[in-house]
This record gives structure tokens, sequence and C-alpha cells, in this order.
């Protein structure tokens, strides 16, 4: 990372073409938990491992069981009181490598208003069920404890709130920080790599009865993505109308776009706004070309630039709803579909198509130095006031799965009332309604649960199927053996 020395840079600048690296490699793998042979498989239940970090200080997980009728039920596998305030960001890792004899895990690592990121050891696979747990599953809340998950320990790099964590490959972990630093680390030893230092932006149109202390004014990362070639990183910053690019071969700064007064008006931010950039989020190629965007969203809007760095679109048709989270569908290599989900504060999961053939045109205006973005179409939407949802969407995260009906994705959606809806939506669906004349209502509600929680934060993952051939932790041993002992004590008795 920073502390390499090599002779040139890969990527330069975003406006610049790539320079090509001296050294062939391979794009970054995405978990094996959320991809799946393009072979049909047959339907049978599966297992989701769910994470929810809330205002309460609470780590919240949870196992859903889908089942080949549509239908999921919710239990509770762990509780941990992870931060003395409000939880901001949850990251899970790719499962470890398969052992012969050994369960895999999965990292998870916690950020909160204070600067300590806990990381945990979760089980990557359904836990087993044994004969006490019926009294469990009888209880108002279901409850079905492993006790493969558990804390590792914590870890500090940063000086004050952790904004952001991202498992880009099993064996790093990257945070950013309202200190304006980004942290690289290893997984194994959890020695810092590299830290990149963001510039802390100069206070500007602070009202003149400010009382924020010296060092109070707004600073921070808001927000990171990493390219796939995981050579490039974007970031956006509190207190700055612009996003950086950074260098991780070398840690050091590529370049820095700077956001126009004619875009931040179409993605309504206006003179009184902050123009900052809330989220960032790398899209894949389109039709298997090499044809990339990425997206950065605002308050209530969302911009999208090509390669060229150019503004291409928005993706909102106006900017009346807040927006809290966006993610690209990853969907078929063959398809050309390029579509973006977004979760909405009157909560609707919106679906919308940033091809090219699909952006609306502005209409013409007398002044021709006033430059409109085209918008993005709207296709679908998910959940909002016709499904009976009204509470905002703080978060919600994609599993694609591969089913004999064809590619299905379930949608995991945290709302601020507590509630986790699971929602699902073929592929299928979603290539039809892009073709249709207005707006389309998709998705089925597979099932919804209380956590009882103000989520802040979601994570999810498909869990493996437990192997035949692993071997049970000691407790589970300690108690089949306490239970032989007893059988033989009856007989002899008897």
């Amino acid at each position: 990372m920073a502390k390499r020395k090599i002779s040139e840079v890969a990527a330069a600048s975003i406006r610049g073409s790539e320079t090509k690296p001296t050294k062939k490699t391979k794009p970054a793998i995405p978990p094996k938990s959320q991809t799946h042979p393009k072979k049909a498989i047959a339907d049978e239940e599966f297992f989701l491992q769910i994470v929810t970090g809330s205002y309460d200080r609470v780590l919240h997980g949870l196992i859903a069981t889908v089942k080949p009728q549509g239908q999921a039920s919710f239990v509770d596998t762990f509780l941990f009181t992870a931060h003395p305030s409000a939880i901001r960001c949850v990251a899970l890792s790719a499962p470890s490598a398969p052992i012969p004899g050994q369960e895999q895990k999965v990292l998870l690592a916690s950020g909160s208003t204070d600067p300590k990121i806990n990381i945990y050891n979760i089980s990557a696979h359904p836990p087993k069920r044994r004969d006490g747990d019926e009294m469990a599953s009888a209880a108002l809340r279901p409850i079905l404890e492993n006790s493969k998950n558990r804390e590792l320990g914590a870890y500090n790099p940063h000086d004050s709130t952790v904004t952001k964590l991202v498992f880009p490959t099993r064996s790093k972990l990257i945070s950013a920080s309202e200190d304006s630093t980004i942290a690289v680390a290893k997984t194994r030893n959890w020695e810092p790599m590299s830290i990149i230092k963001a510039p802390i932006p100069k206070a500007q149109g602070r009202p003149s009865g400010d009382t924020a202390p010296l060092g109070g004014t707004p600073a921070g990362v808001n927000d990171f993505a990493v390219h796939p070639s995981m050579k490039l990183l974007i970031s956006v910053s509190k207190g700055e109308r612009c996003m950086r690019l950074w260098n991780l071969l070398t840690g050091k700064k590529a370049a820095v776009l700077n956001f126009s007064r004619d875009l931040l008006q179409d993605v309504g931010e206006g003179r009184h706004s902050s123009g900052e950039g809330r989220k960032v989020v790398w899209g894949a190629a389109v039709g298997g070309q090499d044809c990339e965007e990425f997206a950065v969203g605002f308050d209530r809007n969302i911009a999208v630039f090509g390669m060229d760095s150019l503004p291409r679109c928005r993706v909102m048709p106006d900017s009346r709803v807040k927006i809290h989270n966006f993610e690209y569908v990853a969907m078929s290599d063959e398809s050309e579909s390029s579509l973006i989900a977004v979760a909405t504060e009157d909560g609707r999961i919106v679906i919308c198509s940033t091809k090219e053939a699909d952006l609306t045109q502005p209409e013409r205006t007398a002044d021709a130095q006033v430059k409109e973005l085209p918008t993005a179409k709207l296709v679908a939407q998910i959940g909002g006031k016709d499904a009976g949802v009204t509470g905002r969407v703080k978060d919600f995260n994609i599993i694609k799965r591969e089913e004999t009906q064809g590619t299905v994705f379930y949608l995991v959606c945290g709302s601020s009332d507590g509630n986790i809806r699971l929602w699902k939506v073929s592929e299928k669906e979603l290539k039809a309604s892009e073709t249709a004349d207005k707006t389309v209502q998709l998705g089925s509600l597979v099932g919804s649960y209380d956590t009882n929680n103000r989520i802040t934060c979601t994570a999810a993952f498909a869990m493996i199927p437990r192997p035949d051939d692993v071997v049970d932790s000691d407790e589970e041993l300690m108690q089949e053996l306490e239970k032989e002992d007893a059988a033989e004590s009856d007989e002899e008795e008897a």
C-alpha cells in the first residue's frame, strides 16, 4: 500500500486514461456468500444471516430461514452490547477458506461515535439444532445461539467517530473516520498497512454567531468506495464540494474533482446547502463491456459520473424525498441493464435505469448557458405506501441467488422503526419493468421481524450449508457426552 515503492503509478487520475499496470492483477472477487453458480439449483430451504446496528448500542444478529414456499421465519442468534453510543456502520468479510473438518467463519466489524472498532467472529454455517432448542423456539422471540459467534477484540486506528467500514477482501479492512483519515489494516494481525490523510477543509460560510469550539467545524470522511481493481479509491468528505481519488498502491492523492454549481443545483443542493457528497458507489460493467460508472449521493439526489469524470445523469426525477442509501443491482452478465436501487425517506426502494437509452433529456431553455442533466428512468419501486410501508428505509442489502425460476434478488431492508423486511424480486420482473410505460410495483414480502431497536445500519450474507465432516465445538461434545452418560445410568437403573 502506501509503504510500497513502485516505479509506475497504476492510476493517476479519473480524467486521464488509466495506465496499464506492469503486472497483471485479477479483479477483486466478491464474497462467496453472495455469488452462486449460474446453473439453476433446486429450490430448497436456505438461510440468511442478518446483522443490524442501532441507536441503542446493540449489535443484533438474526437468521432468516427462507422456505421453498416463499415464507421466512426469523430467530435471534446473538445480541452484543458493542459500543457505549450509537452504532454508525457494520461490515462483513468474505467467508474463510474451507478446511476439512472445520467451520468457515466471517469477520464482523462495527463502528460507532467512539473511535473503537469492534471485531467479531461469525459462523458462516447455520447453527445445529439440539434437543434443548424446542424451549427456545416456543418463546415469544425464538432463540438459536451459536457458540462460534464471539468477540475477538478491538482495533483503534482513529481518533474520532468511525463513519465507514469495508472488507474489500478477506485479508484487509478499510475504515474511515471524522478525523479525516482512511486506514487500511491486515486482518491477520490487525497492523495498519497505510493511513491516508484527507485534508481538513477550511471553515467557509459559518454564521457570525457560530459557537463551535476550535476545530469543531464540520470535518471528516463521509464515505469511500474501492474500485474492483483494488487500485483506486474515491472519497467524499464533510465541508467539501468535491470528491477525491486516491491511489491505493502509493496511498497518495491522484486527483480532485470539484462539483460545479450547475451540478449541485440539479441534485437539489441550493445556496444554503452544504453541497458535500454523502455516499459514493462504483458501478459494474454494462453488457460485458469496459463501460464503468460511479455514483455520488447527496442529501436528496444522486449524480452518476462516467470514467471521464463528467456527470452523465441524475437518478431521481426531483429532490423532494431524502435519500438514505443506494446500491447498484448486479444483473446477469448477458444483460445490458444498469440498474441502481435507492432507499428513500418514504419507505420505498426505487429502481432506476442509468442506461444511455433510458435517460430522459431535459427540455431546452432560453438560456443556453444553463445545462441540466438528463434524468434516469424510474422503472420500478419496492415497498412504499402501496405495500403498507411508510417509515424510512435506513439501510438495505441485496443478496443474489440462483433458483429454478432463474436469478432472484432478496432485499434485506432495515427501517428506523426497528422492522426488518425481506423482499423477493426476480430478474425477469426487473427486465420486464424496464420496457414498461409506467413505474411498476415489484417485490413480494417474504417476511418481517421487529428488532425493538432503532436501526441505523444493516449487513447480510447467504449462509453456507453445514458440511457433514465439521467437528462440533467442545461445548457440543460435552453435552453429547453428558447425554450418553445419563442414558447409560438410566439403563443401569432399569
